[in-house]
């Protein structure tokens, strides 16, 4: 079935309400009153003209790139026909075919990217929230993380080791901190956890994979210090794990410095 004009985050999760959950407020996100293909188009737009998807380089397949988006597959086919017939991309058919950002691609054709300019102040905020929730689960997963906990940390950063795009790094970097969050949350603060990362995804853009295995060297040492029982040395990675999102997402690399 064909997604709506509205992204999967504009649906409020079971049993919640939007009212009492700020972080889920319209008025505040110019991002949830984009519809899910602009979104899409937006996004793939920003990372070409901030440089981290580069002339000719190769996108995800449309299953891959949906799920990292958090959106149907309709709605990648139907933004990578947007972002073709403006110029951004182009596809190719056949074998070794795909679609790639074009050799000269058009730059700034997607006026939706205003709404993640209008949101980031927004975005810095929930960097800082994640970032305390993230020291705090750390200091308890240090002396909570068992064996079965610590494969799981273990088999996540193997399998971003092993990505071959953004898309597939994604999915194993969610499950790597939601993997460090379950070790050491209470179940509320879990929850509030998780609507904090859920905002916060709308907003990641593709990155180059030299970046994301820097890191995911970062993700080895944390690891490390968990295993080690080293709470103080987990806590203070993590924090700066996640605090560097002020400069490497799309609010620090446009110069905004919230």
């Amino acid at each position: 079935m064909a997604e709506n004009s509205r992204t999967r985050a504009d649906r409020p999760a079971a049993g919640s309400s939007r009212t009492s959950n700020p972080l889920a407020s319209t008025a505040l996100a110019a991002i949830r009153r984009t519809s899910a293909v602009d979104t899409v188009r937006a996004r793939i737009s920003l990372a070409v003209d901030l440089g981290l998807l580069t002339p000719g380089e190769r996108l995800p397949n449309v299953e891959r790139t949906a799920a990292a988006m958090g959106v149907a597959r309709i709605t990648v086919r139907r933004a990578l026909t947007a972002l073709e017939q403006e110029g951004v991309v182009t596809r190719r058919p056949g074998r070794g075919g795909g679609t790639f950002i074009a050799e000269e691609p058009s730059g700034h054709t997607v006026p939706q990217v205003e709404a993640y300019a209008q949101d980031s102040e927004r975005v810095h905020r929930l960097i800082d929230e994640r970032a305390v929730l993230e020291t705090g689960f750390a200091l308890l997963a240090a002396d909570r993380l068992d064996r079965a906990g610590l494969a799981v940390l273990d088999e996540c950063v193997a399998a971003m080791d092993e990505a071959e795009s953004w898309a597939d790094f994604r999915a194993a970097d969610e499950r790597f901190h939601l993997g460090i969050a379950r070790a050491g949350a209470q179940p509320r603060a879990l929850d509030l956890y998780l609507r904090v990362t859920r905002e916060l995804y709308l907003y990641f853009l593709p990155y180059p994979m030299s970046y994301l295995c820097e890191s995911n060297r970062e993700h080895r040492r944390i690891r490390d210090a968990l295993a080690a029982g080293d709470a103080a040395t987990a806590g203070r990675l993590l924090h700066e794990h996640v605090s560097a999102l002020h400069r490497t997402m799309y609010v620090g690399l446009t110069g905004d410095a919230g």
